[in-house]
């Protein structure tokens, strides 16, 4: 990139770099920018605190659930019914190492966990991920021996009632964890709220047979269960998906150029080189390098590094810490070649 290049780019972004510098004043003002190590650690007990509450609640939620369905099937003897209690129990327990990592979560780093203990989430994905598998395998061999051995169904409307529960509670469970999964950084969370809503949908399997067997159509009931067994898988691969990018370090490439924009718009940052983040738990960290003034300080550019962690935390949402590494260009020469690597760097967390 020549120098014109490089005005031109900068005088594009003109108007963002003072709407970027404005929210950083106002962002200042309203929740001051804090360096003590005490308060990421706080940050991290409130998202916890917030993730169990979710947990508790979709506990009481489809125990509540399974207690009601598990009348019912003592009542009408439908296998469907059962095969969708397990179901629900099953997402239910789901909480359990979800918890765990949660807790887990809260513990401070160590000299051997330098990053804390924010994997455990990304443990209880993997545990959350097997369980959807292992609930869509259930419910293809629930469905295909259904098909086999066509079973008849008493008490169809208890049945139906049983069923339009199951889904309610399944589905209001499944929005609530996916949402604060989602507000709270939790990949695990998400899919637990994914494995939720599979088994809202073999609920709506066990009506949709119910309907079918009122009519005579005894053939309903597994050959539904086997559409919902597809449906159960695509939302596997979608669980499986996120859990994955979450192991591998992914983020979202928005994120990347939400922390370029940022320090570009730092006074003194002649250029940017790489940028690397991944979550642990469900905050970001991150890494940047970016390119000084030659004729700079050590205190200067210590300076410089202090300032853009500042831009990429109030930049960045849920980035709790930042790194900067300060590289220095030769005096006239293209500021991407590189001479030297200061360790001048800002680790200090929000």
């Amino acid at each position: 990139m020549d120098s014109h290049q490089h005005d031109h780019e900068h005088g594009g972004q003109h108007v963002a770099g003072r709407w970027l510098r404005f929210r950083h004043q106002v962002g200042h003002l309203v929740a001051p920018h804090s360096h003590e190590a005490m308060d990421k650690v706080d940050s991290v007990m409130e998202t916890s605190r917030e993730g169990m509450r979710t947990l508790w609640l979709s506990l009481t939620v489809l125990g509540a659930t399974t207690v009601i369905q598990a009348v019912i099937v003592a009542v009408s003897g439908s296998v469907a019914l059962l095969g969708d209690t397990i179901h629900n129990a099953a997402d239910a327990l789901t909480a359990v190492p979800l918890g765990i990592a949660f807790v887990m979560g809260r513990r401070a780093a160590n000299r051997r966990y330098t990053y804390g203990y924010g994997r455990a989430e990304d443990l209880a994905g993997i545990v959350i991920v097997a369980t959807i598998a292992a609930s869509s395998a259930l419910a293809a061999y629930e469905a295909v021996d259904r098909l086999f051995n066509p079973r008849d169904i008493t008490n169809l409307w208890a049945v139906a009632i049983a069923a339009v529960v199951g889904f309610i509670g399944n589905e209001w469970v499944a929005r609530y964890r996916i949402r604060t999964g989602r507000r709270i950084g939790s990949a695990a969370l998400v899919a637990d709220g994914l494995h939720a809503r599979t088994d809202g949908f073999t609920s709506l399997a066990v009506l949709l047979g119910a309907g079918g067997a009122a009519i005579g159509w005894r053939w309903a009931d597994p050959v539904v269960g086997l559409l919902i067994t597809a449906a159960i898988v695509m939302i596997l691969k979608d669980a499986a998906r996120e859990v994955y990018r979450r192991l591998m370090d992914s983020v979202d490439p928005q994120l990347i150029d939400t922390a370029e924009q940022a320090l570009r718009h730092v006074d003194g940052v002649l250029d940017i080189g790489q940028i690397r983040m991944r979550w642990i738990g469900h905050t970001l960290r991150a890494e940047a390098d970016i390119v000084v003034d030659p004729t700079n300080t050590v205190i200067q550019a210590h300076a410089l590094a202090v300032a853009a962690e500042h831009a990429l935390i109030h930049a960045v949402p849920r980035l709790t810490a930042a790194t900067v590494h300060t590289d220095h260009a030769a005096q006239g020469n293209d500021p991407h070649h590189l001479l030297a690597h200061h360790k001048a760097a800002s680790t200090t967390p929000r």
